[in-house]
């Protein structure tokens, strides 16, 4: 069922109920999640982070990269989340914060097609209409996550100004021979990076996105994880090789 974010509503959703699904079976078909930067530590640990761009903003993202393709998540199996931190936009499921009605104003949204939402569980309002304390605990994660988000915009800004993002291609070498193409993505460029002037390079340190920088281009490192996880598909990935992106490459990552 497609997702349908609506705006939380004491009255509209005052009987509503949530299951809380521990399995993260709800992730199932996500391969990639926007990160936030007080997670860049974390989840780069385990979990390869890159930059995105939308083709129709035109604005760059960073996000987790949870498999190799469309609708397939490495990182979730029968026995949960295959590491050690999951993805604040993972956890905050179903529900979301966002600007209602093109306005700055910051709203509540859940997912009313969500199948956690039923007649059985925790309460999100209590008799007297007013948010139940899970809702309120969720409540303070979304206005916690929305703040890391600006600053995660803010990063990403700096890294585009100093010219810092270069196109990637991973090529994924399966079990039966057969070789995929991974394009679209991006990373920060180590040179660039160490070529900055020093004036720059104290701008990108006291702002803290210095060591955010260093921990997203450590992440790579965890592509073998994925490699890892896939070998109980039915053509796993046996290699992965990742090189800077050829012109025509780089010119769909930018398109």
């Amino acid at each position: 069922m497609a997702i349908n974010y609506v705006p939380l509503d004491k009255n509209k959703h005052k009987s509503i109920k949530i299951a809380v699904k521990n399995d993260f079976s709800y992730a199932k078909g996500t391969h990639i999640a926007a990160a936030s930067i007080k997670e860049f530590a974390q989840l780069g640990s385990s979990i390869p982070l890159v930059f995105i761009q939308d083709p129709n903003t035109q604005r760059h993202h960073v996000v987790a990269m949870l498999g190799m393709e469309a609708n397939q998540n490495l990182f979730v199996n029968e026995n949960g989340w295959q590491a050690p931190h999951v993805p604040l936009n993972v956890l905050r499921y179903p529900f979301d914060v966002r600007p209602e009605n093109g306005t700055d104003k910051l709203t509540v949204f859940i997912d009313e097609n969500c199948d956690m939402l039923g007649d059985e569980g925790t309460e999100l309002f209590d008799e007297n209409g007013e948010p139940s304390e899970y809702l309120k605990n969720r409540q303070q994660f979304l206005g916690d996550l929305a703040n890391s988000e600006m600053s995660t915009q803010q990063f990403v800004k700096k890294m585009v100004e100093f010219d810092l993002l270069d196109p990637i291609n991973i090529v994924c070498i399966h079990k039966d021979g057969t070789q995929r193409n991974v394009t679209g993505i991006m990373s920060i460029n180590e040179r660039k990076l160490i070529e900055l002037s020093d004036e720059k390079v104290l701008e990108l340190h006291r702002s803290g996105f210095l060591g955010a920088a260093y921990s997203m281009m450590l992440s790579l490192g965890q592509l073998s994880r994925l490699i890892e996880l896939s070998k109980d598909l039915e053509n796993p990935i046996v290699n992965m090789r990742m090189a800077a992106a050829q012109p025509a490459q780089a010119e769909a990552a930018n398109a």
